[in-house]
């Protein structure tokens, strides 16, 4: 069976339009880096409201959320560089997600995610802080100590 990685190009293209469309006629404001699902759900209703930044990852089902007509609010909401947002999660309007965190699938994010930590739940809360990662929220393993170097 050929690789799907033989029709890569054409992912890459359909993304790099999406975010042209995202930052040019929606007026969002997301870095070139990010990726964002085809299938996420930005917010429309109020597009300047959005921010994605550099190295983050946006999987399907995502919905981010800038608006919210039953208190008449328009905010501005924020994923910080090098985030993970699992599928069908939900980040409300006026909420921050830090650098370095990921927030879990299904997660309903109602307060800001401070830097570096793990997000689960509904509403979320934070389950694991002080993380590491990499390039679109991957989490990065923590260093092995040898054994030997601690002091006896």
């Amino acid at each position: 069976m050929p690789s799907l990685n033989r029709i890569r190009w054409l992912w890459d293209i359909l993304n790099r339009s999406q975010l042209f469309i995202y930052n040019r006629f929606w007026g969002m404001d997301i870095h070139p880096s990010a990726l964002v699902s085809l299938k996420a759900k930005l917010d429309r209703t109020h597009p300047a409201g959005v921010h994605i930044g550099a190295e983050s990852m946006i999987t399907l089902g995502v919905t981010i959320l800038a608006h919210d007509m039953s208190r008449t609010l328009r905010t501005h909401t924020r994923i910080g560089a090098r985030c993970f947002v699992g599928a069908n999660a939900i980040i409300m309007p006026g909420v921050s997600v830090g650098d370095g965190s990921i927030v879990a699938a299904g997660a309903v994010v109602t307060k800001d995610v401070p830097p570096a930590s793990i997000v689960a739940g509904n509403p979320a809360k934070v389950i694991r802080a002080g993380i590491t990662v990499r390039e679109f929220g991957i989490l990065s393993p923590r260093p092995q100590i040898d054994s030997n170097l601690l002091p006896k």
